[in-house]
């Protein structure tokens, strides 16, 4: 039976999926108010990184690699306030890189191979994974705990082999992927400004301290 309505049905079937969508993710965010500690201790990590003129190295699969690109991008560039640039690297970028170790030593190696080579003592890795069993990411953290880094891991609701490697894990309350995903997002967001605003006010303070 065809659809009587201009748009074919599209509207309401629309308007349907966003509020279950919705739905979904406000039961989640609000589990997820019980991480309040776990985000701060991340953000503490990355402040205390930059400020001693460290960096962060950051990586993800596929969305997840998105989401690496995305925080770096804000602690590179700006995210609510202007101040210095803050030193952030996304593993996921460089096609001749990542094609480079995929062909010679396999996938497994992509981020282990870089966090060999760029990360040092008192660096931040910051893992953004779903299911928190993504090989690469794995190894990566190994790498990073060998060189003396702090890992952060930015996973899904449950016990996987990144949340009990990671430093710090940030779980998301949800076995949806877009919601974990999006929920990734808010957290991205969370840290970026949390840092910043840190970031930022100590660095106005050493400037006054300097006039």
């Amino acid at each position: 039976m065809t659809d009587a309505s201009p748009d074919g049905g599209y509207t309401s079937a629309i308007r349907d999926a966003m509020r279950q969508h919705n739905s979904a993710l406000q039961r989640a965010l609000d589990s997820w108010q019980g991480s309040a500690s776990q985000v701060a201790e991340a953000a503490s990590a990355i402040v205390s990184a930059v400020r001693k003129g460290n960096k962060i190295l950051t990586a993800g699969n596929g969305g997840s690699a998105a989401d690496a690109q995305h925080f770096a991008a804000e602690l590179v560039g700006r995210y609510k306030r202007e101040r210095s640039p803050y030193p952030a690297i996304a593993l996921t970028t460089d096609t001749s890189i990542l094609t480079a170790i995929g062909n010679d030593y396999g996938y497994d190696d992509v981020f282990a191979r870089q966090v060999g080579a760029l990360g040092r003592a008192g660096d931040v890795f910051l893992a953004y994974t779903t299911s928190g069993e993504s090989k690469n990411l794995l190894a990566a953290a190994d790498e990073a705990h060998g060189r003396g880094m702090t890992v952060i891991a930015l996973i899904g609701p449950g016990d996987s082999s990144l949340s009990r490697s990671a430093d710090i894990a940030l779980r998301m309350p949800a076995t949806d992927t877009p919601i974990i995903q999006e929920m990734h997002l808010m957290a991205t967001h969370l840290l970026c400004d949390l840092a910043e605003a840190e970031l930022a006010a100590a660095e106005a303070q050493d400037s006054q301290a300097v006039q």
